[in-house]
């Protein structure tokens, strides 16, 4: 089977979250049935006793697995930051371990990056889902909206600016572009992704969606941050989100993590 140079960056924090062991699973079944192979499965995960367990003893089949135990407090983009370090790919791209990869995923990564050769990052179309499975909507579609982009299918600094919807989870990159640009940042905790596109797209860096879905993506899931977001005491005010937004917007022109103040406190 053909192999494409990528690695795959999954972050885990704790195997008792939310259904583990339902969508573990499914999640490393949609790697093994890529049509086009990856080049190696880098997981960073916690060591709490029972997601060792699981890790240990799973079958991961003709997989190429590193796995490495992060031992600091969980950290989405912390995890991710060092797994992209790690990784002895040319790409890299970012899974969760409650989603899915289609089957054509990799290997259209593969085929448009062989032809479009001057872009660095690859979006899918993603179909987001609730707990259940339930379809919510699609992400990275607006690139070939009518009046969002200049050029169809190209995620610009200005069409960030004015439409903020955009998923990294599934994106290739070039790990050096990722690592020369600035990692992930930990301060920006709920438009950190939103950041790096901002930070990305102005230091030059070609974002291009591809036009076939490539991602299911279970969306505010019990357990993720944004779930605790959007549900009971800890659901963001206005001027709360308008904040994030604003912050992503005033710090994309740093490649590095700053602290970011709101009401007199660091958060």
């Amino acid at each position: 089977m053909e192999k494409f140079n990528v690695s795959v960056i999954l972050p885990i924090k704790s195997g008792s979250a939310f259904d583990f062991d339902e969508y573990f699973p499914k999640a490393i079944t949609s790697l093994k049935e890529q049509k086009t192979q990856i080049n190696e499965l880098v997981i960073v995960h916690t060591d709490e006793t029972k997601l060792l367990e699981i890790l240990n003893t799973y079958d991961f089949g003709d997989l190429n697995v590193k796995k490495i135990i992060w031992n600091e407090e969980p950290n989405f983009c912390d995890q991710i930051n060092l797994g992209i370090q790690e990784a002895s790919s040319e790409w890299v791209s970012i899974f969760e371990f409650d989603d899915e990869y289609s089957k054509i995923w990799i290997d259209n990564v593969q085929k448009y990056s062989s032809v479009y050769n001057d872009v660095d990052v690859f979006l899918p179309i993603v179909v987001d889902t609730d707990e259940k499975g339930k379809f919510v909507g699609f992400t990275n579609e607006a690139t070939f909206a009518l009046n969002i982009s200049s050029e169809i299918g190209l995620l610009t600094n200005d069409v960030l600016q004015q439409y903020q919807n955009f998923q990294i989870s599934g994106m290739v990159i070039k790990k050096s572009v990722f690592e020369t640009t600035g990692f992930f940042k930990g301060t920006i905790k709920l438009t950190f992704g939103y950041e790096f596109f901002l930070r990305a797209s102005h230091y030059g860096l070609k974002i291009m969606s591809l036009p076939k879905i490539g991602y299911k993506h279970t969306n505010f899931r019990p357990g993720s941050i944004f779930y605790n977001y959007k549900n009971g005491d800890t659901q963001l005010k206005p001027e709360e989100v308008k904040f994030w937004i604003e912050s992503a917007k005033k710090e994309y022109f740093f490649t590095s993590d700053r602290k970011i103040k709101y009401e007199g406190q660091t958060i």
